[in-house]
C-alpha cells in the first residue's frame, strides 16, 4: 500500500501478544496498512497466536523472560510502565499503538507522530472495586493493590497527554477517554470479517439462542443461563474459560455448551439461531456484529459498544438492567417483534474491514497533514 512522501519508517505498539481476540484483529488490520512494521509488545506467546504472527517482526520487553509472564501476565502488573518505557524507537516518523494499558506509555522519539487506538482506558486501575470482584482477588491483594491502582492512573493519565491523536473504538470509550485522560477522541470502529457471514434461508432456522464468549465471570453469562433455565429456552455456549465449571453446574436441560468450534461452525450456528445474547458491558463487541452480519438480531444488555451496533427494535432488542429479570424482560420482548434479514445484514456492513482500513488511512493521512501545515506556519512566523 502506497503513502505520501514522508513517512520513512512506521513502528506498532501493542499491549500483550497471549491471548487472540478483537484487539487482536485491530493489530492486524494495522499490520495490513504497514506490513514492514515491526510490532512491538511486552511478551509474546506463539501458540496463543495464529500461526501467520511468526511471519511479523514482533520485538518484545525483558517481561518475555520473567518466569511464567507468556502465560500469565497479571503478576508483573507493576512492571509494563517500565517494560514499555526502556522502548527506543528512535528513528521511526510514525508510532501506531494499539492499547487498553500500556502500549501508549512508549517514548515518543523527536519529531515522531503517536497515534493510539484505544481499546479502553485501563479498565483495571479506573474501575478496581469491579476488577476484584471479577477477579475474584484475596482480600490481602485488595488490601494493597489500590495505591498501585492510584499510581497506574497517574500514569494513565500522564502518557495520554503525550500523544498526539486518539482513536476510540467506541462511543462508550470514546466518552471515558474524555472523562479520565481530558481528551478528545475521534471513534473508528474496529474492523469485523462481515463478508464471512452468510444469512441462512427462513426455513433452516432453528429453535436456539446463541451466546458466542470467553467464559469469564465478568460476562455474566450466569444471567443468560438463569434467564434461559426460567423460561425453557434452548441456549447454546460457544466458547471456553475458567468459569466454564460454575455456568455448566448452573445450566438446565435447555443449555448446550459446545466448546471451542470453527470459524466456520460459529458462522453456521449465527446464521440459524433465534438470536445472540450478550448479558455484558463490551467495549466494541465484535460478536454482536456478527451475528448481525449473519442476518439475526442480537440482544444486548444497552451500554459500551452495543449502542452503536444494536439498533433497539430494528436489529436487535436493549436492555438497561444487567440483572436475570431485566434479560427475561428483553426476550419477552423479542418473541413480539419482527425483524428483517436484510436490514440487519445491512447494519452490519457499516462494521467492515475494508471501511476500517480506509478509515484508518484517511485519519492517519489527516493527521500528518496538520502536523505538516502546522509546521509550515510555524517557519513563515520565525
Amino acid at each position: 500500500m502506497e503513502w505520501g512522501p514522508g513517512i520513512v519508517r512506521v513502528a506498532l505498539v501493542h499491549d500483550y501478544l497471549n491471548q487472540y481476540g478483537g484487539a487482536e484483529r485491530v493489530l492486524e488490520a494495522l499490520h495490513t496498512l504497514f506490513p514492514d512494521a515491526p510490532v512491538y509488545t511486552s511478551l509474546y506467546d506463539p501458540i496463543a497466536l495464529p500461526a501467520h504472527y511468526q511471519t511479523w517482526d514482533i520485538r518484545t520487553t525483558f517481561i518475555q523472560h520473567l518466569p511464567g509472564a507468556p502465560r500469565r501476565h497479571q503478576p508483573y502488573l507493576a512492571l509494563y510502565p517500565f517494560a514499555f518505557g526502556r522502548l527506543k524507537l528512535t528513528g521511526y516518523d510514525v508510532i501506531l499503538s494499539s492499547s487498553s494499558a500500556f502500549a501508549k506509555g512508549v517514548p515518543k522519539p523527536p519529531g515522531a507522530l503517536h497515534i493510539c487506538y484505544c481499546h479502553s482506558p485501563m479498565r483495571f486501575a479506573w474501575n478496581f472495586a469491579h476488577y476484584a470482584a471479577r477477579e475474584q482477588l484475596s482480600p490481602l491483594a485488595r488490601r494493597l493493590l489500590p495505591p498501585l491502582m492510584a499510581w497506574l492512573r497517574r500514569w494513565d493519565v500522564r502518557t495520554a497527554r503525550a500523544l498526539d491523536a486518539i482513536i476510540a473504538n467506541s462511543s462508550a470509550v470514546a466518552e471515558r477517554i474524555r472523562r479520565y485522560w481530558g481528551r478528545e477522541a475521534t471513534v473508528i470502529f474496529p474492523p469485523v470479517d462481515v463478508e464471512r457471514a452468510q444469512p441462512a434461508p427462513p426455513s433452516e432456522i432453528e429453535d436456539y439462542f446463541l451466546i458466542v464468549s470467553r467464559l469469564v465471570p465478568y460476562k455474566r453469562l450466569d444471567l443468560a443461563i438463569a434467564a434461559c433455565n426460567a423460561l425453557g429456552l434452548r441456549l447454546k455456549v460457544v466458547g471456553d474459560g475458567r468459569d466454564r465449571t460454575r455456568l455448566q453446574a448452573q445450566a438446565g436441560p435447555t443449555v448446550e455448551f459446545l466448546g471451542t468450534v470453527s470459524d466456520e461452525e460459529k458462522f453456521a450456528l449465527y446464521a440459524r439461531c433465534r438470536a445472540a445474547i450478550f448479558p455484558a458491558e463490551d467495549d466494541f463487541g465484535i460478536a454482536q456484529v456478527e451475528v448481525q452480519a449473519a442476518g439475526r438480531p442480537a440482544i444486548a444488555l444497552a451500554r459500551g459498544g452495543a449502542c452503536d451496533t444494536v439498533i433497539d427494535g430494528v436489529t436487535g432488542v436493549l436492555f438497561a438492567e444487567q440483572t436475570v429479570d431485566g434479560l427475561i424482560a428483553a426476550l419477552r420482548r423479542f418473541e413480539h417483534l419482527t425483524f428483517s434479514p436484510e436490514t440487519i445484514v445491512a447494519h452490519a456492513r457499516r462494521f467492515s474491514r475494508d471501511r476500517f482500513l480506509g478509515e484508518m488511512r484517511t485519519f492517519i493521512e489527516s493527521i500528518r497533514a496538520e502536523r505538516g501545515a502546522r509546521a509550515r506556519a510555524a517557519a513563515l512566523v520565525s
